[in-house]
């Protein structure tokens, strides 16, 4: 398996004039924002959303590429489900958010009613990968160890994950346990959402971190865990990051795609949509960025706004038949 949304002409210019006091618009005609934009990461500190919502608009603000500076809110709760609910009621486009799997996961499973189609996808900006990692000191050298276990005994091992069940963390272990022959709904699977998941880790308290490698990888090069796979396709590049062993050349012959972009409120105009896939575009273009994913771990990754939608659409399909396969979903 591959895991590879009849005036009278008065009220018309009331409401133009009204939507300029909210957005600025350049000499040109072009959109810019009139305040503070606050990129939102829907989940607590430490997350690959926190950490790709703060170097994003870390780059922005440093390389001066926008007329206001941007800002990171943490609104963290249900997953993402808190953040996106926040940015619906909202709807101003100053207020965007990152986004990843979760935001598609969470909608199907019904737990939020919130989906993409809710919102405006802007773009999409990197490729991060899923990465499986154990203590330091942990028994298990390589996933066919961990799995072999977990065949044995589902509860063989308790899984953490910053996800909420049947979302992307959840889901990305068990797609792999799954194709290794572990009966997956009898996995211990645990979720926490407020930063805790690498202490947890580390003292004990579970086995396996389900998660992305730029969440890992830090703690993996300080030598306190130890990440038994990747889910790329490919070994990733960089100093200790092409020393880490894919799921795919441990037998596994599938990937998956941890993609994180950029989302708006509903019904956003073409100009700010335009104005933002530009602004990502250039900030993925600096050399600021390219350095924070060499550190990280990401690939470029970039869709404008109409391939994101596409690609969007896309996922959702996969992650629907991905969800049915493995019995969290009913056909």
């Amino acid at each position: 398996m591959k895991c590879t949304l009849m005036a009278s002409i008065c009220i018309a210019g009331f409401m133009l004039g009204a939507c300029s006091s909210e957005a600025a618009n350049s000499s040109s005609g072009e959109w810019e924002p009139a305040k503070t934009v606050e990129l939102v990461a829907p989940s607590g500190a430490g997350g690959g959303w926190d950490t790709t919502a703060r170097m994003v608009a870390k780059v922005i603000d440093e390389a001066n590429l926008a007329n206001k500076s941007f800002g990171v809110i943490n609104k963290p709760g249900g997953g993402g489900a808190i953040g996106w609910a926040d940015n619906y009621r909202r709807n101003d486009p100053h207020n965007i958010f990152v986004a990843s799997p979760p935001l598609i996961f969470i909608h199907l499973n019904e737990q939020s009613k919130y989906g993409f189609k809710d919102f405006t996808p802007l773009a999409n900006l990197i490729a991060d990968y899923g990465a499986f990692a154990v203590r330091a000191d942990a028994k298990w050298d390589n996933l066919q160890e961990l799995f072999d276990d977990l065949k044995k005994d589902p509860t063989a091992a308790t899984v953490i994950g910053t996800s909420t069940p049947g979302s992307m963390a959840h889901m990305q272990f068990v797609q792999f346990a799954m194709e290794a022959g572990v009966d997956v709904k009898n996995v211990r699977y645990i979720t926490e959402q407020d930063g805790g998941a690498i202490t947890s880790l580390l003292n004990g308290s579970v086995d396996v971190f389900s998660t992305s490698v730029s969440v890992a990888v830090d703690q993996a090069r300080a030598g306190k865990i130890k990440i038994l796979g990747v889910t790329s396709s490919d070994r990733l590049q960089g100093d200790f990051l092409s020393d880490i062993p894919t799921v795919k050349e441990q037998g596994y012959d599938a990937e998956f795609v941890n993609w994180r972009g950029v989302l708006g409120p509903p019904n956003m105009t073409d100009e700010q949509i335009h104005y933002y896939e530009k602004l990502f575009e250039k900030m993925l273009a600096t050399e600021q960025f390219a350095e924070i994913q060499e550190q990280f771990g990401w690939n470029t990754m970039y869709l404008d706004s109409s391939e994101f939608t596409e690609f969007l659409e896309e996922q959702e399909n996969d992650m629907d038949r991905l969800l049915k396969a493995t019995g969290f979903k009913k056909e």
